[in-house]
């Protein structure tokens, strides 16, 4: 009782002769032991260095006072979960900044912050530097961005060490099989060609690896320009007109002529052959497959769409999920009988990215499934054609 009575005579006596400054605010929460006794704006950093600490939009910032009050926090830090309304959060980061408060060095620290029930606990590096009148500051990294990064890294190159180690086995156990038949002309011709089929599948699988690498590059497109959607259809049908007619399918290509985007030539007219190579891989024998353009407008922006569409055996809800991971086949059995490296998809949606533009997928198993691309269009009209026929 005594307590509250003091607590709302301090208030009184402090209103009615207009403290408000920082020092007295200090002092009545030194006195009391509570947050706001008065009803004060509540503490600022200087206009200049909370704009610099807004600006941050991966890093979360704090300043907290020297009472333990938070002077300013940015966006990040508030969904870090790090600033809570007038606190800074949690214990352990608190219990940190009123260590370096008091010794006056820097800390560097890793923390796991539970940002709501449910929510995953999010993992980051905080470092806590003190500042001049018993101020600190609080910087704070997702670290766990940075550790799906190097898992990533990680998987990659296991995955690729186990793909490559396939068509180098298999070369080394065929020169054997050469010089132990030295003597049988047509055993020597038979492993030989099997050795050049596996020395192209190597030279493919090396060649992909390092589109995929250069795709994921800071500048991933490689001289930009206006291209003529009917020449990259053109060459990428053609590039795969051989594997189509090993097996009696049909390419059918339909739309619109004349259509125009900015972007890479060469990397459109792979992240089509890719596709159009997929289709042919998981259909049958005898199958058709459909190549279809059109312009479109989305949110009032012209797109070029590009579907590629098979009547193939199709893929499951769950695996379509996956289907654009690294080294993922749908068949796995098939996809190697064809030579597939599992990177194909892959290289076409970081394409499609770095062209600005988006790739999805309709599938149901033993229906077949249609890859749909959207793409930024250029300015000029296109001209419509109807009909459709092989180029």
């Amino acid at each position: 009782m005594m307590r509250d009575v003091e607590i709302i005579l301090v208030a009184l006596i402090a209103l009615a002769i207009g403290l408000s400054h920082a020092p007295v605010v200090a002092w009545l929460r030194r006195r009391t032991g509570i947050e706001d006794v008065l009803n004060t704006e509540p503490p600022r950093v200087h206009e200049q260095l909370a704009v610099a600490l807004d600006v941050l939009e991966e890093t979360a910032a704090v300043v907290v006072g020297p009472h333990d009050e938070l002077f300013h926090a940015n966006a990040q830090a508030k969904a870090f979960g790090i600033a809570r309304g007038t606190r800074i959060a949690p214990d352990l980061l608190l219990d940190e900044v009123r260590a370096v408060r008091e010794s006056g060095e820097t800390r560097r620290i890793p923390l796991s912050v539970r940002q709501e029930i449910g929510v995953p606990v999010l993992e980051v590096r905080a470092v806590i530097a003190p500042l001049i009148d018993g101020m600190v500051l609080v910087f704070a990294d997702d670290s766990s961005v940075r550790q799906r990064t190097d898992d990533i890294k990680r998987d990659f190159i296991a995955n690729v060490s186990h793909e490559l180690k396939t068509p180098v086995g298999a070369m080394r156990v065929l020169a054997e099989a050469v010089q132990q038949a030295v003597d049988d002309p047509r055993a020597v011709e038979r492993f030989s060609e099997r050795m050049i089929s596996e020395a192209d599948r190597l030279n493919g699988l090396v060649a992909q690896i390092i589109e995929l690498s250069r795709l994921q590059s800071h500048d991933p497109l490689f001289l930009p320009g206006p291209v003529n959607l009917d020449e990259v259809l053109a060459t990428a049908i053609d590039h795969c007109r051989e594997l189509a007619d090993a097996r009696q399918m049909t390419l059918n290509v339909s739309g619109q002529s004349g259509l125009c985007l900015p972007g890479n030539t060469e990397q459109l007219v792979s992240a089509v052959e890719n596709l159009v190579t997929n289709a042919i891989t998981y259909s049958e024998d005898r199958a058709r497959v459909a190549i279809t353009t059109r312009m479109v407008v989305v949110d009032e922006e012209s797109m070029v769409e590009i579907r590629v569409a098979d009547n193939g055996i199709g893929i499951s809800p769950e695996e379509q999920q996956r289907v654009f991971e690294r080294f993922y086949r749908v068949d796995d059995a098939r996809s190697r009988a064809s030579g597939g490296s599992g990177l194909g998809l892959a290289i076409v949606k970081h394409i499609v990215g770095a062209h600005g533009g988006t790739i999805s997928l309709w599938s149901s198993p033993g229906q077949g499934s249609t890859f749909t691309i959207l793409l930024p269009a250029l300015a000029a009209e296109p001209e419509v054609t109807a009909g459709e026929g092989e180029p």
